[in-house]
This record gives structure tokens, C-alpha cells and sequence, in this order.
């Protein structure tokens, strides 16, 4: 933890500090660099930075308000009286500089770790192999952006012996600002994939740009079997002397030959070093996994005294779950699972998250914990600093599970509970204790708390559709760079967010600081600011029954004919009010709801230039063709019309009006039509017309229930359309038309994933269930079944279907559970 008075930072920032209230002998612990992030606390510094869509420095306003009296700026007009402020030139490099700063206060060695894939789980799996041989800092999560890692780097103390950080770039020239932040001692380089490629002129110039990284460290860990970037890791330590740590599992020339065998899910590993030998296995048979672990071996063989000692944890490695689960659980429960791991930095980070999905519904914030093991921090200070932060964050009760911690209980001052073990909580477990609540389930490894998430989940179909939330950021990020930063961004969350859950994406979206939320009806409205949501909405479909709900909720309805305006007018007029917000819809082409004709117009300003009770925010239209070259023309057509008609408008009224017409296919291929904002759909979740780098959001998966052999001649499902013809396993799975899976991929037509191959659907679908050929997988009751996803595009089960992927998204059956993946 960092501790440096606000006129030491300044000096180290090289900035100007102005403090009119007497802060500057203040001694900082906190960073702060997300307004988000931070609900309250003392003792904090906040780095308003700038970036080209976003803008620290507007924020600061809230942050007083919320106690924080300390920031860090680049825009003079920012500082007010009321706090103290250092004045740099670029916020992000001030932040660097400190950690830079603090990072040479320290002599233990730091391993650094790079390279496209496999950075966190390396990184993870080292901290459980060398836990109990030394005090370990690690990068929280990934954290290893350009304030990712100043922000790890700022987490070193003295009670800590080894750093482990993880350093990752997108383009040119920002290596070169990690590189003396994290100064590593050891260097990791995992591999060189595809990832980011595009900032890159090529794969050459992204492995140089990689190395910097590891300039001035003694020794690197890499692997010799890429012919591509040997060379130039090689060359790189020879010029730079660094010593070459060299692994092979293709009998190359290196310091560590692996030989490998795999048996029952486990690989064997055998690794030879001179005449020296090292036999260990690992729960894994992928080829990144086995990947992971030569290097997390070759870096505890530099660091451990006794390789020998930690062969046998080689076998206790789990997957790293990198992202949080946030899923239903009972008496109107919200789960955020995060039970991988539990240290002071991934809590903080967890326990923003629960702040973040708390709800009016959810009356009680309750966390539950593990013990907190190999800090270095003496533990009556480490137990005092949770309760800090429980405190910090308002939470209302603790469950504390672990000797340890049980053992400091005095240390918490609010509602708690203690239990020595998972078995213990298990054994004492009551459904009543946990009602209305959001709960975080945040536990070392070695506490088995997914027992705990088990018993306080909602009960429910097996079959799933995961969101990954961290995805969905990344295509609004993709999309927002295609955009002017004065353009905003309306994001269409109607028909249950495209069937991906309203409420979890649009709290998402809040976050991400998006303009306008959208629905279909005022009830979708209602229950999203019931839920705490507070931006914008737009109700696309307004009925006149719906309008004081409308005006209640501070809902903006789309207006869409002279009786809709007329109505609604009334209403507003009824509750006296003023200037309420209306957005006007044009019909240039697709023949649906709008306004047509220059005379509807003309009766629409009439009426409002008459009284002052609406005003309107945006007027906009649909596009019919935009993801077709074919009916570019006709696109056209509607933007002339569109211009010609919203002209009409706002050339009358004395006020700014705001106009949309491109949906996510017409921003990616029509830029030039952005004009005040543009609304997002469909390309959020992943779809692209032109390729854009989408990721997949949505991944609809279940397990198999049952394992059956067939011989030639025998039939399966409805009507007999599964024909054998030769001895065949077939697994069923609880999953069917009910679900939202259409028939049309039943016999053979659709496809699922299932142990790293895909495999037909034999067969009719039936309403609850379907059956896959499953022949020579070994496929056993409880492997997981994919039906799109990572594996399985969307778009192909679209076109399988004879459909559109905003149907087989909005499709998937509200009896199917959601789970939220979040980083």
C-alpha cells in the first residue's frame, strides 16, 4: 500500500500543487482513477484521466460530494477551493511516474510476464505454486494495461518478498512506458498469437515491441518451439544479456526438455535439465494449459530453493476464473461468485462490483469470505483493513468461514457470522438468513465456495445462457472508435436486451457512461429505473395506457403520430408540467411508425409551438437496408429524406435537437451519417456486417443427462426420424424447443460442441430435450454441450434456421438462466 503525503506526490509527478484547504500533509492510501470505483473513503487520490472518449475531470464535482479532497488534473479550469489539486500536463503520465517512483523503493525480485495468451493464468498459477515459499504482490485480475500496471506496481509493500505482474500492450511505443514501472528481475514471455495484431505492422515488430519489457532483467523464460520469434527472442538476450531460460517440448535446443503423456484428463510431464530430472502432473489436457504450466515450472525452478517441494501442487491447479459470475439465487437473491482467489486488491475490485448491481430490491449487501492467505500483512492489520473496506463499501453483513479469520472476529464491526469451515457453513446452512439481498461469495481456492454459490442459487434448468459482459464492452468499445467524440450513443436494450437480460446489461451500460438506454414498452422502463438505473430511456413503443407510468418514471416515449402527440400532451398538461422530453420518429422508407409527409410535420410544430409542456430531444428514423450493398441507393434515398424532414424541424424551434438514424450496421458502413448520435443494437452482441473484431457475448450451453448405445436398425425421437445405421452412443440433453432451440436443427441440420469437436443433432427436437450422436467422444452424463457460442457462431445457427441472429437471441425461453460473466 502506497503512503505519501499529496506534496510528496506532487514533487515525484513533477506537478504544481494547489491546495487552499490544507490537505497537502495528507497521506495518501488510495488511488482512485475510476469516479465509479469509489462509493466513499478517506485518505484517497483520484487521477482525472483523459482519453478520447471519456474525460476524468468531469467527475470531480460528484467526487467532492462524495468526501474525496484530493485529485490529480490536467485541465486548470477543474480546481475549485474546496480540495487540494496537483496540476500536471497528462494525468496518465503522472500516474505512471509514481508508480515508477514507488516501484524502486523496493529490492525483491519481480517476475514480469508478457506475451499474447496466457498472462493471468501463468501469472495465477505461479502465486498457488510459490505461496507458501514467499509473500507475493500480484497484478489483481489482468491488470496490465497502461494503468493496470502503475496500479499494480502501487500495490508493493514491505510485506511482500516476490512481485508477480503481468504487462500487455495494443500497440507501438507502450512497452517502452511499462518497462520502467515494472522492472522486472525475471521475465516470462508466454507466446505470440494473432491478439491486437492490427496495431502492428507485423508479427515481427509486436515480439520486439513485446521484449522491451524485459531490457534490464536477468533472465527470461520462453519457449523455443515458434520458429518465427526464437530468433528474435534470442537475439534480444544476447544483445541485451539477459540469460536465455529455454523450454522445448519438441526436443529443440534448450536449457528444459519436457517430455509429455496424457492418461484420464491428466497430463504427466517429465522435465530434464542437464542429467536432472522433474516428474509432475496437471489436471489438464489442453495444449495452453500444458503450454502454462513449462513456464509457471521453468520460473519456480529459477526462484525455489527445493523444486522438488512444489512438484506435487502441480496436480492441485485449477482453472483461473478470471471473470466474476453474477447469477440468481434464492428469496430474491443476486449471486457475484468470486471464489478463485481472495486478497485485498481482487475484494476492493469485487466489492465495486456488488456495489455496482446492487438494486432498490436488494435490502441487504451481504459478503461472504474466506480467510485471506499469504499477504505478508501481519493479520490483526489485514483483518482491520477488511473491515475498512466492508465499511467503506456499506456492507450490512459478513459471513466470515476459516479459522483465521474467525479468529479476528472482533476486528468486524457490523452484523457477522463465523463458521471454521465450508463444512461447517454447510452443516449450519438456513434458506432464511439470506433473503433480499445481493451477495458476494468471495473465497480462496482451497474454501470450495462454489458449495456455498450451490446452496444459494436459484434452483433452476441446467441449461444456460452465459453472458460474457466483459465482451459486450469490448464491442461498444469497438463501435465507439468508429464514432466522432461529440457523437452519442443510444443502446437498444428492448425485448429483454435481445434475450441477454435487461437489467444486468443495462447497469453495464450505465457504467460505461453510454448516452441513452431504449426499450420496446414503458413496463421495460419501469422495471430498469426500479432497478437503479438513472441515464436516459426512450420508450420506443408508448401506449397511451402506459403514459403516466411514463411520466412517474421519467421516461422519454417516441412520438410517432399527431394522436400519440396529441395524448400525450394531455397527459403532461394533466400533471402539470413542462418541457417533457419527447423524441419525434420520421418515416423515410421503412413503412412502419413515423411521420411521413412535410404537412404531418408542419401540424407537429403548430401543436408545439402553441404551449411549452413538451420539447423535444431528438428526432430520428429507421433504416430498412443498411447491411445490404444491394439497396444502397435506396439507403441513400433515406438519408436525403431524413435530412430534408428533421431540417424542417429544427430549423423551427430555438433549441438544440439532437438526430439518429444509423443502426449498428449503418455505423459501420455508413461514418459519414453519424451526425448527433446513433443507436447500437445487434452489433453490440456480437453481430458485424463488415467483420469488425466482435467478440461472442452469449454462449447457450447444457449438460448431457443421460448415455445411451443404440444398434443399426433402432430409431430415435418423434416420428422416427433418427435413423441408425450402425452401433452409435447418443447422448441426451435437457434442452429443446421450449428453450428457444429451434426444431429446424434437429436430423443432423444443427450441430453442438462437446469435448473439442462438434457433433450432429440426431433426431426430431423435442420440447424439453434433444439427442446428439456422440460416438467414439467417451462422452459422459454431466460434459458440457455448447449449442452457439465460442464454437458455434450465432450467425451459422441463423442461417441454419432461416432466420435472422436477433431472433435466435430474443428466442432463448425466459426459463432459462442467465449467468453474468464480469472481469
Amino acid at each position: 500500500m502506497i503512503e505519501y503525503t499529496l506534496s510528496e506526490i506532487a514533487t515525484i509527478v513533477h506537478g504544481k500543487l494547489v491546495d487552499h484547504t490544507g490537505f497537502s500533509d495528507q497521506k495518501i492510501k488510495q488511488i482512485v482513477t475510476d469516479s465509479r470505483t469509489f462509493f466513499k473513503g478517506e485518505n484517497a487520490l483520484f487521477f482525472a484521466l483523459t482519453g478520447p472518449r471519456n474525460n476524468g475531470h468531469k467527475y470531480i464535482s460528484n467526487l467532492e460530494k462524495k468526501g474525496l479532497n484530493a485529485f490529480v488534473v490536467s485541465d486548470a479550469s477543474s480546481i475549485t477551493p474546496d480540495a487540494a489539486f496537483i496540476q500536471v500536463e497528462d494525468t496518465t503520465k503522472a500516474l505512471q511516474h509514481l508508480a515508477e517512483y514507488h516501484r524502486k523503493k523496493f529490492q525483491y525480485p519481480v517476475v514480469g510476464i508478457t506475451g499474447s495468451n496466457g498472462k493471468t493464468i501463468v501469472k495465477e498459477w505461479l502465486h498457488e505454486l510459490l505461496s507458501e515459499e514467499f509473500r507475493i504482490v500480484r497484478s489483481p485480475k489482468s491488470y496490465n494495461s497502461q494503468i493496470g500496471v502503475p496500479l499494480s506496481v502501487l500495490l508493493m509493500d514491505n510485506h511482500f518478498n516476490l512481485g508477480i505482474l503481468e504487462a500487455g500492450i495494443s500497440k507501438s511505443e507502450e512497452m517502452k512506458k511499462l518497462a520502467p514501472i515494472i522492472q522486472p528481475e525475471i521475465g516470462i514471455l508466454t507466446n505470440i498469437g494473432d491478439a491486437h495484431q492490427e496495431n502492428f505492422q507485423s508479427k515481427q515488430q509486436k515480439t520486439e515491441e513485446k521484449l522491451l519489457l524485459f531490457s534490464k532483467a536477468k533472465k527470461l523464460v520462453f519457449c523455443v518451439d515458434d520458429k518465427n520469434t526464437t530468433p528474435l527472442v534470442q537475439a534480444f538476450c544476447k544483445s541485451h544479456g539477459v540469460e536465455a531460460v529455454s523450454w522445448t517440448r519438441q526436443n529443440n535446443k534448450a536449457l528444459i526438455q519436457f517430455t509429455t503423456y496424457q492418461e484420464n484428463g491428466n497430463t504427466t510431464l517429465e522435465a530434464r535439465i542437464s542429467e536432472k530430472k522433474y516428474h509432475f502432473k496437471i489436471p489438464f489436457t489442453d495444449a495452453s494449459s500444458v503450454e502454462n504450466a513449462c513456464h509457471c515450472f521453468a520460473t519456480a525452478w529459477i526462484l525455489s530453493e527445493n523444486t522438488e517441494k512444489i512438484l506435487s501442487r502441480f496436480g492441485q491447479l485449477a482453472p483461473v476464473a478470471m471473470r466474476l459470475e453474477i447469477k440468481q439465487g434464492i428469496n430474491n437473491c443476486l449471486l457475484i461468485n468470486d471464489y478463485y482467489n481472495s486478497d485485498l486488491a481482487s475484494l476492493s475490485i469485487a466489492l465495486s462490483v456488488l456495489h455496482q448491481q446492487a438494486k432498490k430490491g436488494h435490502k441487504k449487501k451481504q459478503v461472504i469470505l474466506s480467510d485471506i492467505q499469504q499477504t505478508g500483512i501481519p493479520e490483526d492489520e489485514l483483518y482491520r483493513q477488511v473491515n475498512h473496506l466492508l465499511q467503506r463499501w456499506e456492507i450490512d453483513r459478513l459471513v466470515g468461514i476459516g479459522p483465521k479469520i474467525s479468529a479476528h472476529q472482533d476486528a468486524f464491526s457490523l452484523q457477522k457470522a463465523f463458521y471454521p469451515s465450508t463444512e461447517d457453513f454447510e452443516q449450519e446452512f438456513l434458506r432464511t438468513r439470506f433473503s433480499d439481498s445481493i451477495i458476494l461469495i468471495k473465497g480462496a481456492r482451497a474454501f470450495t465456495f462454489e458449495k456455498i454459490s450451490s446452496l444459494l442459487q436459484q434452483k433452476a434448468h441446467q441449461t444456460v445462457l452465459e453472458i460474457d459482459l466483459n465482451a459486450l464492452v469490448h464491442n461498444l468499445n469497438i463501435f465507439r472508435g468508429l464514432l466522432h467524440p461529440s457523437t452519442k450513443t443510444m443502446v437498444m436494450v428492448k425485448a429483454f436486451s435481445y434475450g441477454t437480460g435487461d437489467v444486468e446489461i443495462a447497469k453495464l451500460l450505465q457504467f460505461q457512461n453510454v448516452d441513452y438506454l431504449a426499450v420496446a414498452v414503458a413496463d421495460e422502463g419501469v422495471e430498469l429505473r426500479q432497478a437503479g438505473i438513472q441515464i436516459p430511456l426512450i420508450v420506443m413503443n408508448p401506449e397511451e395506457h402506459s403514459f403516466q407510468h411514463i411520466i412517474d418514471y421519467r421516461l422519454e416515449p417516441n412520438i410517432y403520430s399527431i394522436k400519440l402527440l396529441e395524448a400525450f400532451e394531455e397527459a403532461v398538461d394533466r400533471n402539470a408540467l413542462q418541457q417533457f422530453p419527447i423524441h419525434l420518429k420520421l418515416e423515410t422508407g421503412m413503412n412502419r411508425l413515423g411521420f411521413k409527409t412535410e404537412e404531418e410535420i408542419e401540424s407537429i410544430l403548430s401543436s408545439l409551438e402553441q404551449n411549452n409542456r413538451l420539447k423535444i430531444v431528438s428526432v430520428f428514423s429507421h433504416l430498412a437496408t443498411s447491411d445490404d450493398p444491394t439497396f444502397d441507393d435506396f439507403t441513400h434515398e433515406q438519408f436525403q429524406r431524413f435530412d430534408v424532414l428533421s431540417d424542417k424541424i429544427i430549423s423551427r424551434l430555438p433549441y438544440k435537437i439532437d438526430r439518429h438514424i444509423l443502426n449498428s450496421s449503418g455505423i459501420e458502413r455508413f461514418p459519414g451519417k453519424q451526425m448527433e448520435m446513433v443507436r447500437l443494437g445487434i452489433g453490440l452482441y456480437g453481430v458485424s456486417v463488415t467483420g469488425l473484431p466482435l467478440q461472442n457475448i452469449s454462449t447457450f450451453k447444457s449438460i448431457i443427462s443421460q448415455i445411451k448405445k443404440l444398434k443399426p436398425g433402432e430409431t430415435v425421437g418423434y416420428s422416427r426420424k433418427g435413423q441408425i445405421e450402425r452401433e452409435t452412443e447418443i447422448a441426451v440433453v435437457p434442452v429443446g424447443y421450449a428453450d428457444g432451440l429451434d426444431r429446424k436443427l434437429g436430423n443432423s441440420n444443427g450441430e453442438a460442441y462437446l469435448k473439442g469437436q462438434r457433433v450432429p443433432v440426431i433426431g426430431n427436437i423435442c420440447m424439453d430435450m434433444l439427442m446428439l450422436d456422440v460416438t467414439d467422444l467417451k462422452a459422459q452424463p454431466g460434459d458440457s454441450v455448447e449449442f452457439f457460442g465460442p464454437h458455434i457462431s450465432i450467425s451459422e445457427v441463423a442461417q441454419k434456421t432461416a432466420t435472422i441472429p436477433y431472433e435466435v437471441l430474443t428466442g432463448i425461453s425466459q426459463r432459462v438462466k442467465r449467468v453474468y460473466l464480469h472481469e
